[in-house]
């Protein structure tokens, strides 16, 4: 998501294709919308959702190593989901925030973290009204420490309590953690939420 002021007069379909004629391989514009003028693409959001993927089988992928996260451990889907559910609610996420975060309040509300499972994927979807530096891929690291067992389902909930960064686990890898959708208010219109396909 986007925003930018132009004195320009033009349709929304030359928007669109005359701006996609100029991003470099890899980045697209969806779709373009005129927004009130004190709409700002990040600061006027009320909430974000992540995606975070891993692939999950004895073997790396192939042509997405890049593209998501690999780990050949079994992994205890109930154990994390157990773990989860104590981080949701509005907390001080101190523990789960990088060591160079400058955001001037760690408290956010984790309304949504749900871990699934399929064909050898696991993908962690979470919804909050803001994330902290790394918070997404701190939490996710966690869990996985549990689902494989090498902690107990109450030390999600610990590490949160600590407020301390030092008390967490391994920062799991950038590659699989995706921006889903950042939610506006209704009062901004024409705006629309994206929907994640099966991974991301």
């Amino acid at each position: 998501m986007i925003h930018f002021d132009s004195a320009q007069s033009r349709p929304l379909r030359g928007w669109l294709r005359g701006t996609n004629t100029r991003l470099p391989t890899g980045v697209t514009l969806s779709w373009v919308h005129p927004v009130d003028v004190k709409f700002h693409a990040r600061y006027s959001a009320i909430a974000r959702s992540y995606r975070y993927v891993l692939c999950n089988r004895t073997v790396p992928p192939t042509y997405l190593s890049r593209l998501v996260t690999w780990d050949y451990r079994t992994f205890n889907l109930t154990r994390m989901r157990s773990a989860a559910r104590t981080l949701l609610g509005r907390h001080d996420f101190s523990a789960y925030r990088a060591a160079s975060c400058q955001a001037h309040s760690p408290v956010r509300e984790l309304r949504r973290l749900d871990v699934q499972q399929l064909d050898g994927w696991i993908w962690f979807d979470l919804l909050a009204d803001a994330f902290l530096q790394r918070m997404v891929r701190n939490i996710v690291g966690v869990l996985l420490a549990i689902g494989a067992g090498e902690k107990e389902v109450d030390w999600a909930e610990s590490v949160l309590q600590s407020r301390d960064r030092t008390r967490g686990g391994i920062t799991a890898p950038a590659a699989g953690l995706y921006l889903v959708n950042a939610i506006y208010p209704d009062t901004y219109t024409g705006i629309p939420r994206m929907n994640p396909c099966r991974f991301w």
